[in-house]
């Protein structure tokens, strides 16, 4: 049975009947955990096997756990991270460093039952990244963007956690945040292909991968979770056949494209956008932060999976292994030592 093309979210600390009578329904790919769902370990690990039990089969329950401002597991359940690009640099051996990082992420992850996570970043930081953006980084060019978020991920993996890379096909020009705007980036195509998408398309590998909301001038007018121009660039020219899920549709970058493409008066919904998404060539609609009706309304816009998507999406599960063997406090020194005795955590 076909997974629907969704990953939703949950209210609060546990679910409620009608949530659960809609993630029935749904049988959604996947689940997205905030704070807000967030209190005690077992409260935890109770909320996600509620969500599997809900949704009728054993899905991916993933979290924005990158470090820094963006990490919804804090202390005690987790380390307290520094920001991506204050930990690199700051090590003797950044790639060795966002291993070791990813590892023990994965660790906090694993033992709660969550077995994704929205990492690593693949955007290049530049001099006009936007600062919601550019310390979440892992650097400034290709080589070092790609060998560290190659690391992070086998981190991810080894610890028995799906990794979802992001932003594809590159964040890192937005002077804008598109939880509130609608980036543009004016940068010529070859420029594009030479850094942004030459990035990604050395991680390609990777099982699973997430939108950015961005127009890129040079190809298309739509935003890229929108474009079915630019979802072709990321499956032919980056060469990207894992799953693609978009960045949360709730984002106001997508009703600001929506609007603009449907005119003045139009009516907008969360279900037109996801169905929008998946319509350009997404697997897989994220949708958070909505009224239990505005979720129905996009859980019936997506319907179920593609025959594609439900081939990506399957073998993006089949990435879930056994953790390798982790020797915490070996892994904690050789993190300290590597970081010249700094602080490790935030």
């Amino acid at each position: 049975m076909p997974f629907g093309a969704t990953i939703l979210d949950a209210e609060g600390l546990h679910l409620t009947a009608d949530e659960k009578a809609l993630f029935r329904e749904a049988a959604p790919f996947g689940f997205i955990l905030f704070a807000r769902n967030i209190d005690s370990a077992d409260q935890v690990r109770r909320l996600c096997d509620a969500l599997r039990t809900a949704a009728g089969h054993d899905c991916l329950i993933t979290i924005d756990q990158e470090g820094g401002r963006v990490q919804r597991l804090r202390s005690p359940l987790a380390r307290d991270w520094k920001p991506a690009l204050d930990h690199v640099n700051a090590a003797s051996d950044p790639v060795r460093a966002m291993y070791l990082r990813a590892r023990l992420i994965a660790a906090e992850l694993y033992a709660l039952g969550i077995d994704s996570n929205c990492a690593p970043l693949v955007d290049i930081a530049g001099a006009g990244t936007h600062p919601f953006l550019r310390n979440r980084c892992y650097g400034e060019t290709v080589a070092e963007v790609t060998a560290r978020a190659r690391a992070c991920a086998q981190g991810h993996l080894d610890g028995g956690v799906v990794p979802v890379m992001k932003h594809i096909p590159g964040h890192g020009r937005s002077s804008m945040d598109s939880h509130h705007d609608l980036p543009h980036v004016s940068a010529p195509a070859e420029q594009l292909r030479a850094a942004d998408f030459a990035a990604f398309a050395a991680l390609r590998e990777l099982p699973m991968a997430m939108t950015a909301h961005l127009v890129y001038d040079a190809f298309d007018s739509r935003p890229a979770t929108l474009s079915p121009v630019m979802l072709e660039v990321i499956r032919q020219e980056i060469g990207y056949d894992g799953l693609v899920m978009t960045d949360d549709i709730s984002m106001k970058a997508l009703w600001t494209a929506d609007a603009t493409a449907q005119g003045d008066g139009a009516e907008m919904t969360a279900g037109k956008i996801a169905r929008a998404s998946l319509d350009a060539g997404c697997d897989v609609a994220l949708f958070c932060n909505a009224s239990l009706a505005e979720r129905a309304d996009v859980v019936a816009a997506a319907g179920v999976m593609s025959a594609s998507a439900q081939r990506r999406a399957e073998a993006a599960l089949a990435c879930r292994q056994p953790p390798v063997a982790l020797d915490t406090g070996a892994a904690e020194a050789e993190l300290s030592a590597l970081m010249g005795g700094q602080q490790v955590y935030g």
